[in-house]
């Protein structure tokens, strides 16, 4: 019987828990690296399915150059018809226009020069491109820096003030360290190939194998860490490297965090929360595979972990983010394969956005959740005044109010403000999409004019916009 598709979102309706980490499944699958083997294995057959299927062929999916309004729940192009709610598309370009002779998308970040003027870093299988959003909201191609070495499939970006630092899961590669202020003055008609010799600020070259799963920055300080970074028999265990880049024309290794192992994912933050007894200290919130891992990281050649805490439905803990820097009182965690294994509360294939109490760090509370409306997998998710923005692969790029939170934080208060999927190939199924790696890896939300882009893995590049005044 086919289900018919969920048209409310799923709030908190029965209470998921934290609990202790279960060191014999942990030792089998997930310390020994078997799990992150076996995830990989999974999307890599599925990611060759759709190539072979021509669907990283970007240069197929034609630009979207005229403003696309949301009406009644879609936004309607040429070739495509986009499911939405109170979004809108403004501009969209593929990956081929986009510098890339490869395709294939993956993380991005944004950067606004001192006199507002917004840029994007978009990762691709061969190297990063840059961009400019207009101020009519379109993206003016500037250029692209290639990768290190080889091409792959898993290449990570974040922002350090005016440094964009760049990560890929490629041997051999390690870190980029790119001055953004170097797009300022290119004329949009000829876009420059940069130089790895010539153009980067710096290069860490250090990491065990030269690969890195994901960058981390604290922009308020002089470090940035690599996490993930193969292989688990280093010294360092995959954990957090420490990175000084107080002269960022010669970054060097301060010491790791490896006491729990490999790390996923992590966000290092000054701490200005609840726990008196840390403020001002440098904490990490690690999203370690099976586990919320808080460390304490001001001492570089010592770190302590504070707190280990797994919770029910534990399938592969992904990433997170603090709900409010400065009040650092709870966060939101995702969990990339719950939907996938179908297990605990994402066990109906329903991203689950899992809320945590850590207002005391060595004893996390897990205190709801909220499910999204369509089926799929989450993915990527960060947050800003309120609200949250989440990049769910084939269901696509949502925001949620989360204000309410603080008052309730079971997320039976949580709402979504808007969406765009921007993957209408699955939204025909129940549900509205389908349990796979497929659409959108990242977003960028977070500037001054509300401009929003989107990657996504197939097609390209989307500017996208909140109408303004949008309600739940």
């Amino acid at each position: 019987m086919i289900l018919p598709v969920v048209t409310l979102s799923l709030s908190a309706i029965a209470a998921a828990r934290e609990m202790a980490k279960d060191e014999v499944k942990a030792a089998q699958l997930y310390d020994s690296g078997i799990r992150h083997a076996n995830n990989i294995a999974l999307k890599h057959e599925s990611w060759a399915k759709h190539e072979q299927a021509g669907a990283y062929e970007s240069s197929k999916y034609a630009e979207i150059a005229d403003f696309v309004e949301c009406v009644n729940g879609t936004a309607i192009t040429a070739s495509d018809t986009f499911k939405c709610k109170n979004i809108d598309l403004y501009h969209f370009l593929s990956h081929s226009e986009l510098g890339s002779t490869r395709g294939f998308g993956s993380s991005s970040w944004g950067w606004t020069s001192e006199d507002g003027r917004e840029y994007i870093a978009i990762g691709q299988s061969d190297g990063t491109a840059f961009a400019e959003i207009s101020k009519e909201g379109k993206l003016v191609y500037l250029g692209r820096l290639p990768q290190y070495s080889v091409p792959s499939s898993w290449r990570e970006i974040r922002a350090h003030n005016d440094y964009m630092i760049i990560g890929s899961e490629a041997s051999g590669h390690g870190i980029q360290i790119f001055d953004m202020k170097k797009l300022l003055d290119i004329d949009p008609a000829n876009p420059v190939t940069f130089s790895n010799s010539r153009d980067l600020v710096g290069h860490y070259d250090k990491l065990p194998s030269g690969r890195t799963h994901n960058v981390v920055t604290n922009p308020e300080g002089n470090f940035i860490y690599s996490v993930g970074a193969q292989p688990r028999t280093d010294a360092c265990k995959s954990g957090i490297i420490f990175i000084d880049i107080t002269d960022p024309s010669k970054p060097t290794n301060a010491g790791c965090a490896s006491a729990d192992g490999y790390v996923h994912d992590a966000q290092c933050l000054f701490y200005k929360g609840p726990d008196a007894r840390y403020t001002g200290r440098e904490i990490c919130y690690g999203y370690n595979e099976d586990t919320l891992t808080i460390y304490d990281i001001t001492d570089k050649k010592n770190p302590e972990i504070l707190s280990i805490t797994s919770y029910e439905g534990a399938a592969y803990t992904h990433q997170g983010w603090v709900l409010d820097p400065n009040n650092q009182k709870y966060l939101l965690l995702d969990d990339e394969y719950d939907e996938y294994d179908a297990t605990g509360p994402g066990a109906n294939g329903h991203p689950t956005t899992f809320i945590w109490d850590v207002s005391d760090l060595k004893k996390p509370k897990q205190t709801g959740y909220y499910q999204s409306a369509a089926k799929g997998i989450d993915h990527n998710q960060y947050i800003a005044n309120g609200r949250a923005y989440q990049s769910n692969y084939g269901t696509g790029f949502r925001i949620l109010d989360i204000s309410s939170i603080p008052q309730d934080p079971t997320g039976k208060g949580v709402e979504e403000l808007g969406f765009f999927d921007i993957y209408p190939e699955d939204d025909d199924q129940p549900g509205g999409g389908i349990i796979d790696f497929v659409g959108t890896w990242s977003s960028y939300a977070l500037y001054k004019s509300g401009f929003i882009f989107v990657n996504t893995m197939e097609r390209g590049g989307f500017v996208l916009k909140l109408k303004e005044g949008a309600t739940a």
